[in-house]
């Protein structure tokens, strides 16, 4: 067991002993496991805490409850012996509040068969995804956050011109049967082989407006770029204001703090103004012509409030119509609003361009698009 010489080091072992003492078989290899599974987690979390510590010291079904009850007290309770040792981030604090379910500590009569439980609540979940963000309070979009850590997406698969042996299909392959034939002295084979199209992820490039009008929206939905950079392969992301910016690389980090701290260093026109057909003209000359959407979906995230010359974006968006697979564009103004029409400027010249117009402005249209990504063949 090793020596409680550091706060962290306390806290883990001090737990440990809190469940042993409410009855757990917490022993000391399940013990040198959770420091293992914490080593590379951050110790201030106490959503990273608690899931490590039921991964590897919870060995049966039932002690669930117990475990939840001596978390909430040792972590979370009004004299936790872990807030004198051990100073969590307030960030971590909000965010446990909003996720998890804290039983009371003092179950009333009518609780007293329900079992204590420390884990997701599906319907507040489900609520808070049809909430715009705008109306979320800070916990909740804590929330909401720590679920788009989740989220995964997968781009649209395209079939390439190579082909690869398949147990069925259309295209017989000649190769494979004269192969067996003569391993069979020049007897018919007593199979047919067959050869199917390979298929390969198309890019998926994301073009995030992180201009003044889009700023209630612009952090969530870089925290959602974070998240498709991380599920996908073949994903680039770039923001916009008035000049046009990459910043794949700096959304490249881990932890998503960190990548959006990288990322705001290297926007230098955030909140500003919106140069939309510019910006568009710019990837068209600069990164679309040299390949990089290609036969790929291009993601454009804005609210369609340009100030630049609407001729410009009219060139911009049909050259980049005819360089990519599929246009999708995301405006948080339309909402839950089925019969959402473009009325400003902006969208009217991109419209027809545009091959799906989904909202943007909750987590919930964000999911949406996430599941209609791979129909985009």
């Amino acid at each position: 067991m090793p020596e409680p010489s550091d706060p962290f080091t306390s806290v883990l072992v001090g737990f440990a002993a809190e469940l042993r003492a409410a009855g757990l078989t917490a022993g000391t290899g399940d013990v040198l496991t959770y420091f293992a599974a914490m080593t590379p987690l951050d110790p201030t979390d106490l959503v990273d805490l608690y899931w490590a510590g039921r991964a590897t010291l919870v060995s049966r079904h039932e002690d669930q409850g117990v475990y939840d009850q001596v978390f909430r007290s040792y972590f979370l309770g009004a004299d936790a012996p872990a807030k004198s040792q051990l100073v969590l981030r307030a960030q971590s604090v909000a965010e446990a509040e909003a996720e998890l379910v804290m039983p009371a500590t003092e179950p009333g009569p009518e609780e007293d068969q329900i079992q204590p439980h420390l884990g997701w609540m599906a319907s507040g979940a489900d609520a808070l995804k049809h909430r715009s963000f705008t109306a979320c309070t800070p916990a909740e979009l804590a929330a909401l956050h720590r679920i788009m850590t989740r989220m995964r997406l997968t781009p649209p698969r395209r079939r390439t011109r190579r082909t690869r042996p398949a147990t069925a299909g259309s295209e017989p392959d000649m190769r494979a049967t004269i192969r067996e034939s003569m391993r069979m002295h020049g007897e018919p084979p007593g199979r047919l082989f067959f050869r199917q199209r390979k298929t390969k992820l198309r890019p998926l490039i994301l073009i995030l407006d992180v201009s003044g009008s889009m700023a209630d929206y612009s952090r969530h939905l870089l925290q959602f770029a974070h998240t498709a950079r991380h599920s996908a392969a073949r994903v680039e992301v770039f923001c916009f204001g008035t000049r046009l910016s990459r910043i794949t690389k700096e959304l490249a980090h881990q932890r998503v703090d960190v990548a959006l701290e990288e990322a705001a260093r290297t926007v230098v026109d955030w909140d500003g103004g919106t140069r939309i057909g510019a910006s568009l003209d710019k990837f068209v000359r600069k990164w679309g012509r040299g390949g990089l959407c290609r036969g790929g979906v291009v993601v454009i995230c804005s609210d369609g409030l340009d100030r630049g010359d609407p001729e410009v974006l009219a060139n911009a968006m049909e050259r980049l119509a005819r360089l990519c697979h599929r246009i999708v564009w995301l405006n948080p103004h339309k909402g839950d609003d089925r019969d959402f029409r473009p009325s400003t400027l902006g969208m009217m010249v991109a419209a027809p361009h545009i091959d799906l117009l989904l909202s943007g402005h909750d987590l919930a249209s964000l999911e949406e698009l996430a599941g209609l990504l791979p129909a985009l063949n």
